[in-house]
């Protein structure tokens, strides 16, 4: 029987499967894409509330506390929603007749709660309790970024479990001391990763007033007012057995995470620790 095909149509149909492969390959890498994109999780997308709130006003502009309207965070899975109370606490003395804040005025006179549309959004699947990252060190601005700069509302991480396991891997880059977990001021990620040689953190230690802690209070040290901290200026932070001194966010978070009593990196990495 004559052949059909000639012999090149061997090589054309090893390079038509190779190509196929190489096609299915690069789809399915763009969708990964896709799926990680801020498209799909929403990532930087500024919500509208009604009535519109700028946490950039109030947290940035104001210095209210975290725990002032979100009064559970620190005791529950559930951070809380204020209710309108909360709001009047302020309003029903300031902006009284704003017409933006009518509907404020209006559910605190019906007792019809305020529909506010939720930013960080995690699957039904997942569970995560905002009382254990906050006990343990983690600060509002490590998840929801910094929020005393955003005049309206948005998801500054993907919230995607890949971007929980970073942090979960290598939690010590993220702690920080109780007392300034809720301050948006503090520029803790600009501490040097690399530490400083014990002659030259001595000699910058000289310049620094280092307070008495047995002479007056100062539960809220590790916030006062000074410059972001830099390779010239070592960090003093009040812990539980003490004042330190850190010249890298490394060497404090190694030490929170014992101060805190961090769990393993599998016992974090657990699936159960978010799948229940």
């Amino acid at each position: 029987m004559a052949q059909i095909f000639h012999r090149s149509a061997n090589s054309l149909a090893r390079m038509s499967i190779l190509g196929l492969l190489f096609v299915m390959a690069t789809i399915g890498a763009l969708l990964a894409e896709l799926q990680r994109s801020p498209y799909v999780t929403r990532q930087y997308e500024q919500i509208v509330q009604t009535p519109p709130f700028s946490h950039q006003h109030h947290v940035g502009g104001m210095g209210i506390d975290c725990r002032f309207c979100h009064t559970s965070v620190e005791d529950s899975n559930f951070a809380g929603i204020p209710p309108t109370k909360t709001c009047m606490n302020c309003h029903a003395q300031i902006w009284t007749n704003a017409p933006m804040l009518e509907p404020v005025r209006e559910s605190f006179r019906s007792g019809k709660s305020l529909t506010w549309t939720r930013v960080h959004d995690l699957p039904d699947f997942v569970y995560f309790d905002h009382s254990i990252h906050v006990n343990k060190g983690i600060g509002c601005k490590s998840c929801h970024g910094e929020v005393d700069n955003m005049p309206l509302m948005r998801e500054e991480h993907s919230l995607q479990m890949e971007w929980c396991l970073s942090c979960h891997r290598e939690p010590a880059k993220n702690l920080r001391p109780r007392s300034v977990q809720h301050d948006f001021k503090l520029a803790m990620d600009k501490i040097p990763d690399e530490d400083e040689d014990a002659a030259a953190s001595n000699a910058r230690l000289d310049q620094m007033a280092v307070v008495d802690a047995g002479t007056e209070d100062h539960s809220n040290v590790f916030s006062m007012q000074y410059e972001p901290p830099s390779r010239s200026k070592p960090v003093l932070a009040r812990l539980s057995d003490g004042y330190h001194i850190f010249t890298s966010q490394k060497q404090m978070g190694e030490v929170l995470l014992k101060e805190y009593h961090i769990r393993s990196v599998r016992e974090l990495t657990s699936c159960s620790t978010c799948h229940r």
